[in-house]
């Protein structure tokens, strides 16, 4: 039996998911009614997506119907970062969507704080883009994972690596 138990907090987006989101908004894109000679689309860069539509309503439309799809392949919203809309070629307008995987050094500091101020018998430590979470009790290990889910935080985490 181990001594210590652990888990990784991290913050991942499944990219995959991410293609098959766009790929269903472009077909609802393409059967609208409301989108018939538009030149809307959405574009998958490396970790951004880019958004073009002829006018700004058009562009909302887009961006609702994309995060519909993303909310239904349970790809948390809450991992877009969106610029601002701006003019683009042939008087488009483009709105860039970057997509936040990882924990920046500031909400580790915040996650591990909220961990330390809970006082649960934990050690946290930082690491990279994650946060390792160890201690003797497995019930401990899952109060903390608890209490992180009821947590208001900025990013989605996911718990992996739990032994």
């Amino acid at each position: 039996m181990a001594s210590e138990y652990s888990f990784d907090i991290v913050s991942k987006i499944d990219m995959q998911e991410v293609q098959n989101a766009v790929d269903q908004a472009m077909r609802e894109i393409e059967t609208r009614f409301d989108f018939k000679g538009s030149r809307s689309r959405i574009e998958r860069e490396k970790d951004a997506l880019v958004v073009v539509s002829d006018d700004e309503a058009k562009l909302r439309s887009v961006v609702d119907i994309l995060q519909s799809k993303l909310a239904r392949r349970r790809v948390s919203l809450k991992a877009l970062e969106y610029g601002k809309p701006e003019p683009a070629a042939h008087g488009t307008v483009r709105q860039r969507i970057a997509l936040k995987q990882g924990i920046d050094a500031e909400t580790a500091k915040k996650i591990s704080s909220l961990i330390r101020d809970a006082k649960f018998k934990v050690k946290t430590q930082i690491r990279n883009d994650e946060v390792r979470v160890s201690g003797k009790s497995k019930d401990e290990l899952q109060a903390v994972i608890r209490m992180l889910q009821s947590a208001d935080l900025p990013i989605p985490l996911q718990f992996v690596n739990y032994r």
